[in-house]
């Protein structure tokens, strides 16, 4: 925590909404949390992590993000929830100037 405090932008693994994503797809028998990931909703997701980093103007990105993830939809409700934490969607292209 404290690295990510200090950190922007702050690159942060999105790879799953949810814990067990890859499950009720039927893609897998792991949740993300046997993967070693953080899923960004539930208690103790990233959602609620980024949450305590408080520090101002600090970009907040997700990274690595898997293809069913539903926060690659745009208009989204997952994005739009996102958005309303101050949560940015890593793209192809994206720039960060340090």
């Amino acid at each position: 925590m404290a690295a990510m405090c200090s950190a922007d932008p702050l690159l942060i693994d999105g790879t799953l909404w949810t814990d067990d994503e890859m499950i009720r797809l039927g893609l897998s028998s792991n949740t993300g949390a046997d993967m070693g990931h953080r899923a960004q909703t539930g208690t103790g997701g990233m959602i609620e992590v980024l949450d305590t980093i408080v520090r101002r103007n600090v970009r907040k990105v997700l990274v690595h993000i898997n293809n069913t993830n539903p926060i690659l939809r745009e208009r989204g409700p997952e994005r739009a929830e996102l958005e309303r934490h101050g949560i940015e969607v890593a793209h192809d292209g994206m720039q960060f100037e340090l």
